[in-house]
């Protein structure tokens, strides 16, 4: 199964979880190949070589325990982004709605910017936003003049980090003021610092949209669609026994774990 990989751009992905999970239940090369994606489903050929040869007994109990390890780990990710967008949404609706109407902004790059920044208002503009989150050059002087340096990277890394992110999809977004913005800076100071100067840009942006209670406008036309709302569903709420019986459990965990002395 080495070779997997050369096939499929994500072994673990969709298409790589629905092959190792029809060999380790007993699923023979057809009935593994008509699940796949139709783009994954032209390499059959060379999916078929690779599952024509034999795979010993052991190799099957550890891939299987891999998927249900794997499984486990999606599960409690769902779980807990459930969480995470019931509470958004309750609790900060408008700020989700008007995050999301700037380009390359989805509803986890909204969440992640309220969590990291917190109230916009207790910036006084901005540029102190983009200062606090790390996204300015640093100034030094020689001589009489005065030169910027790399960013500073104050701030919180996840901020900064979602904010660079929400810059690259802006970069690629049809008819949009911020692509314009990015293909004017990248002439002129290259990939890498056109990306940076775009999320300092959308960071004051964010901050104008959000203190001043508006949506994002764009005069060249840019409309964004219409994303998919995940529906806010009720939270799980657990009784104080179910919450003592919980963490009795973890301590039960930990005291077997505890090495003999």
């Amino acid at each position: 199964m080495e070779n997997l990989k050369d096939v499929l751009t994500d072994i673990f992905g969709k298409n790589g979880r629905e092959i190792l999970s029809g060999i380790c239940s007993g699923k023979n090369v057809n009935q593994i190949i008509q699940n796949l994606s139709p783009n994954v489903r032209k390499k059959s050929a060379q999916i078929r070589e690779l599952l024509d040869k034999e795979i010993s007994q052991s190799a099957v109990i550890r891939l299987n325990i891999c998927l249900k390890l794997i499984k486990d780990f999606d599960d409690s990710i769902e779980h807990l982004e459930k969480e995470i967008f019931n509470y958004a949404y309750g609790n900060h609706k408008q700020e989700m709605e008007i995050l999301m109407s700037v380009p390359g902004i989805g509803e986890l790059g909204a969440a992640t910017l309220i969590a990291e920044i917190g109230n916009f208002k207790d910036f006084a503009s901005g540029d102190k936003l983009a200062s606090w989150l790390g996204l300015v050059p640093n100034v030094y002087q020689s001589a009489d003049k005065y030169h910027n340096g790399r960013i500073t990277k104050r701030g919180p890394k996840g901020a900064r980090w979602i904010l660079t992110q929400i810059a690259q999809a802006a970069a690629r977004t049809r008819n949009s003021k911020l692509k314009e913005f990015f293909n004017r800076k990248k002439k002129s100071i290259g990939h890498a610092k056109a990306i940076i100067a775009l999320a300092r840009k959308i960071a004051t942006i964010i901050w104008h949209l959000i203190t001043n209670d508006e949506m994002y406008e764009d005069e060249t036309g840019y409309v964004k669609g219409e994303g998919q709302r995940r529906k806010i569903v009720e939270t799980e709420i657990f009784s104080v026994d179910e919450r003592i019986s919980i963490i009795s459990e973890i301590f039960a965990i930990v005291e077997k774990k505890k090495p003999d002395i």
